[in-house]
């Protein structure tokens, strides 16, 4: 419980510098006096810097330990939180939010951490999905501290601010213990290297550990594209970049989309951004919940292809506010709901010597796929498409194929991870 509420407030504040960026950018953008232009170049800089910054993420879980990535991962996003209240420029800013991709990767640590440290706890996914709330509740808790702090102390301050609790959070993190399961891969490591091969099987299999092969003497890049696995590390990937595509559309652009789609009004879209974050908590409980009882794989499968059904029905239905945003909270309630079974299984998915990495891969392409669906947005509209078909294509079909890669991953079924 203590490890779960320590992580749960990192992923919480991770979450509140990360979308902090996004939230204060037009004040930021009008105080240096960038340009449209300038400022959508920026943060399409910040993203290309946080896909880069989150590769390093995984060799850190599985050289170093998971407790290291955990306070690694809450310190760079508490860090990058300071050092953007001191950026001077658009380089200075693309440079330093770079760095956001530690926050951003938290989550990984996350799951590769309390997986092992939950071991064969019956609800594990359900426990995991509360920790995973902790998106909605840190940009609920991001968007009401700005609003309070930002007439007095800029958009500088505000970045301090959310430096604060992150790193009180990291702090914190020296209070937990290492996984079990990682101490037994650097004790059978460490009989490997000294020729006790044998020894350290034993090891492993006291550990719970699955046998992994070469993964088994190394954690790199490498192991994860091996032919054994290859095949999978593709498919999460592939399904990351999809899925995000529709994250985009549907959840970054969702008020755009909304009015210009389906003519809803601004105010009535800004009531999307309360629901978005309520469909989302419910969504990553309810989806916790069911990935204990069918597998997690065939949950993510029927959740995504449920959101991608429920925003392909809001964009071609009628045009009645009560008819657009509940289909709209229903979508995302499919669209965003799944990740806490996506993140717990990929954590299940991978041998424990290539976990972090394997994982960490995969995750890194939600920040591409965030791009190729805006580009492929902009695209459409100015190929002259309307935005219900623009969004269809560039967000809805990207939903439905990502829940269709999956078939393609591994099917772990039910299988209890590592004992803790």
């Amino acid at each position: 419980m203590r490890a779960s509420v320590i992580c749960f407030l990192a992923w919480v504040f991770s979450v509140y510098d990360f979308t902090l960026f996004g939230t204060l950018l037009p004040k930021i953008a009008d105080d240096f006096g960038w340009s449209s232009a300038t400022a959508a170049n920026v943060a399409t800089g910040v993203t290309a810097g946080t896909f880069v910054v989150s590769l390093c993420v995984g060799p850190i879980l599985d050289r170093f330990g998971r407790r290291p990535a955990l306070m690694i991962t809450s310190a760079g996003a508490a860090l990058t939180s300071a050092a953007t209240a001191l950026t001077g420029g658009v380089l200075s800013m693309v440079a330093v939010r770079a760095f956001s991709g530690f926050g951003y990767s938290e989550e990984v640590v996350n799951t590769v951490y309390l997986n092992e440290i939950y071991g064969k706890h019956p609800r594990r996914g359900l426990l995991f999905s509360f920790v995973q709330s902790g998106w909605p509740v840190g940009a609920l808790v991001g968007a009401g501290v700005t609003a309070l702090t930002l007439p007095t102390f800029g958009w500088r301050g505000s970045f301090v601010i959310a430096a604060v609790p992150a790193l009180v959070v990291a702090l914190l993190m020296r209070t937990l213990p290492e996984s079990p399961v990682f101490l037994g891969l650097k004790k059978a490591r460490k009989l490997r290297a000294g020729g006790r091969a044998e020894e350290a099987a034993a090891v492993e299999r006291a550990a719970g550990i699955e046998p992994a092969g070469g993964a088994a003497e190394k954690a790199g890049l490498r192991e994860v594209f091996a032919p054994a696995l290859r095949r999978h590390t593709l498919c999460l990937s592939a399904a990351w970049l999809l899925n995000w595509m529709g994250i985009q559309i549907f959840s970054v652009l969702g008020t755009t989309v909304l009015v210009e789609a389906k003519g809803v009004s601004f105010d009535s879209a800004l009531i999307v951004l309360v629901l978005a974050n309520l469909a989302g908590f419910f969504g990553y409980v309810f989806h916790g919940w069911l990935g204990d009882r069918i597998g997690r794989r065939t949950t993510i499968i029927i959740g995504w292809s449920c959101g991608g059904v429920a925003m392909t029905a809001m964009l071609l239905g009628p045009t009645s506010n009560t008819f657009v945003i509940g289909l709209y909270a229903l979508g995302l309630f499919f669209l965003t709901g799944p990740y806490s079974a996506m993140l717990f299984y990929m954590s299940e998915s991978f041998p424990e010597q290539v976990r972090g990495i394997g994982s960490n891969v995969a995750h890194t392409m939600g920040p591409v796929g965030a791009i190729a669906g805006s580009a492929l947005l902009a695209a459409l509209l100015s190929a002259g498409v309307s935005m219900t078909v623009a969004a269809l294509l560039a967000g809805a079909v990207g939903i439905f194929g990502s829940g269709l890669v999956m078939f393609g991953a591994r099917d772990v079924g039910r299988r209890a991870p590592s004992a803790a």
